[in-house]
């Protein structure tokens, strides 16, 4: 299990990133919400992270993994409260994300592909490139993660302490 900042002494993931990561419309996702108990920014580093870790270790294109990764989520919006006419939040959320990563950096075909398809499963966006369904179902995995993360802590507690209890 990774710690929330082992993505800090990864020289190589940091150097694909690091221009993305000092842009505002990347650091003002610290601002929003994401699954209860994070923040989108902190969301879209772990998903970049381990989706990247996942494709090195396949030999698959980690770059473009790794900055659409962090770019999957780049929208402004409060999606438990804003509802579209166009569609669902699975459905809109992606294009909004695409046509804000757009704006602060060239975009590669499979990074596009990558943004637009991470909702697979939710929609039918089937993705075209392996790293496509990589970082979708990393994100599906990080969201469970980030919602639970609270209750699993209160549940390992509970069981720590009856274990020292019945060695007492």
């Amino acid at each position: 299990m990774r710690t929330p900042d082992e993505w800090k002494n990864d020289a190589q993931y940091v150097a694909i990133v690091q221009d993305l990561l000092a842009q505002p419309a990347v650091q003002k996702l610290a601002n929003y919400t994401q699954h209860h108990h994070s923040n989108r920014l902190r969301h879209s580093i772990a998903v970049s992270y381990d989706s990247y870790r996942i494709a090195k270790r396949m030999h698959l294109d980690y770059r473009s993994t790794a900055r659409a990764g962090l770019l999957h989520d780049l929208f402004y919006y409060d999606w438990r409260t804003t509802k579209f006419d166009l569609g669902s939040h699975a459905f809109i959320h992606p294009r909004v994300a695409l046509r804000n990563a757009e704006k602060i950096t060239n975009l590669n075909d499979k990074e596009r592909d990558i943004i637009l398809k991470h909702m697979f499963g939710a929609t039918l966006a089937v993705p075209k490139y392996l790293e496509s369904l990589i970082v979708s179902l990393v994100d599906d995995y990080e969201a469970e993660h980030e919602f639970f993360s609270p209750l699993r802590v209160r549940v390992e507690s509970r069981l720590r302490k009856r274990s020292y209890k019945k060695l007492s």
